[in-house]
């Protein structure tokens, strides 16, 4: 099955009205840096709380570098969800000076 992928460049900044993004990574990192507006679903509960995804509106699925995140599109795009997965994560993003929020008090990061 071929992952359907999206550079950082392919990504419009602003994001689009409606598009949601999906960040998969674990509590500790999504707490140090995320994307304002992410839902956060730890990849081992994305299978369980799937029903929580839109079916709606294309998802944007993100982890750190791409690999978590890529399972995630591969099983939600199963499901029948209109997903894209983040090519280089939220590493891309920090880099390419996108905005972040922190749940810490500290600037964000990607850890």
């Amino acid at each position: 099955m071929q992952i359907p992928t999206v550079a950082i460049t392919g990504v419009p900044d602003p994001l689009p009205e409606g598009l949601v993004v999906l960040d998969v990574r674990e509590p500790v990192e999504w707490q140090a840096g995320h994307i304002e507006g992410a839902m956060h679903i730890p990849l081992a509960e994305v299978a369980e709380r799937s029903a929580e995804v839109p079916t709606d509106t294309q998802v944007l699925v993100v982890c750190k570098i791409g690999g978590r995140s890529a399972r995630a599109t591969a099983f939600l795009a199963q499901s029948g969800v209109d997903v894209v997965n983040l090519d280089g994560g939220m590493l891309e993003w920090e880099a390419a000076g996108r905005p972040m929020v922190s749940e810490t008090g500290a600037s964000p990061q990607v850890v």
